[in-house]
């Protein structure tokens, strides 16, 4: 049997550069010797790795047929050795592709049984239904993969899988960016990383300008643009100090990072409302603010408010007290040094333990156990 540690990661929803698929797994497996191609909605946009496009159609409905159809068709084409794909909606596409000799991967991102629970626009009953269903097809699909967990709870809901948690990549321009309490600027300006939408605080973060009368609120991330019209709306007279970058559209990583690079901010922020979804995660956003020296404001969700005690990275607040984000907001405004100290902190933890490349160790020794494991399987399988 030839093995060529041939790699496919799949993908019918992210976009092409997500940071964990793009920027992570994949380089980090090409830069291994592996052989990796991703197949994901098309770009125009330049790749490092070879990129197989499929059409992505708006329509969820219409996605979930084509779609997949579409990945399965050309996966099935390129022969690999391990499959790796990213959505719940590609696991019979998945299945399918599951040989003796081959080895596949599910990489959950979410706790997807909980999310469908916390979707108010569909009925209790409605929801109830869908998740039972969601997760007698992912038992069943499911039961011969090897499972990619991207959070530490994870584990609790599924004992076999393997942690790859979504630490940051190591950016030693981050990094090496001095932290200073003298900045010769105002602190007015506080920054949000990251898909910006209801379960992520968008109207509650909205009204952040009413709250603070010198506070600017910037965010960086894909925003449907009826989120974005209630997000002003919420804002009210005040909405020129809302700043939103990305309505119906993707900001790439370089973007990102350049915001973190070039703007002074006084905190990086995460007031999420109280879901299941959310409040045992640890965000990515926290890892990258901490990267580049900024103290965190987030819910102080009981997993939050220990992650930020024990690195002393930030504030942590009820997010539905305005009068308690106000006070955290002063409190870094009037202590710039207690800010700072804050600021240097993340970025220490994040260089001596909550990186990437860390991460990156496990991936890859688990990587070539599986493979292995595929090879001996092709062999036996070809006597």
């Amino acid at each position: 049997m030839r093995m060529s540690k041939k790699v496919v990661h799949m993908t019918s929803v992210h976009h092409p550069f997500d940071t964990r698929i793009y920027h992570k797994e994949c380089l980090s497996l090409q830069r291994a010797g592996y052989d990796v191609t991703l197949i994901a909605p098309e770009t125009d946009a330049e790749s490092e790795i070879n990129i197989v496009p499929i059409k992505k159609y708006k329509n969820k409905f219409l996605r979930m047929a084509f779609s997949t159809y579409q990945v399965y068709k050309q996966a099935k084409k390129l022969q690999a050795d391990v499959y790796h794909f990213h959505d719940p909606e590609l696991l019979p596409v998945a299945w399918l592709l599951k040989e003796k000799n081959n080895a596949v991967i599910y990489d959950i991102h979410e706790d997807y049984a909980t999310s469908i629970m916390q979707k108010e626009y569909l009925p209790r009953l409605l929801r109830k239904l869908i998740t039972k269903a969601y997760k007698k097809m992912e038992n069943v699909f499911a039961r011969d993969m090897d499972l990619c967990l991207a959070e530490k709870y994870y584990q609790e809901l599924y004992p076999s899988g393997q942690v790859i948690l979504n630490y940051p990549l190591l950016n030693q321009s981050l990094l090496n960016r001095e932290v200073s309490e003298d900045t010769g600027q105002p602190a007015n300006k506080v920054l949000y990383t990251g898909n910006v939408d209801v379960d992520r605080g968008a109207y509650i973060q909205a009204r952040l300008p009413l709250i603070d009368n010198e506070i600017t609120a910037y965010f960086f991330g894909k925003c449907a643009s009826e989120v974005a019209a209630n997000m002003y709306e919420t804002a009210g007279d005040q909405k020129d100090r809302l700043i939103i970058e990305g309505i119906d559209r993707y900001v790439p990583r370089e973007d990102i990072d350049d915001q973190y690079m070039n703007r002074h901010w006084l905190a990086g922020i995460a007031l999420f409302p109280p879901t299941e979804h959310y409040k045992r995660k640890e965000l990515t956003k926290f890892f990258e603010y901490m990267s580049a020296g900024i103290p965190i404001l987030c819910s102080d969700f009981p997993v939050w408010k220990a992650f930020i005690d024990r690195y002393q990275c930030g504030i942590a607040v009820d997010p539905q007290e305005g009068e308690a984000i106000r006070d955290a907001l002063e409190y870094l405004r009037l202590y710039p040094e207690e800010a700072a100290r804050m600021g240097r902190n993340g970025q220490k933890a994040v260089q001596e333990e909550l990186n990437w490349q860390k991460e990156e160790e496990k991936l890859l020794q688990w990587y070539d156990e599986i493979w292995e494991q595929a090879r001996e399987a092709g062999d036996d399988h070809a006597k």
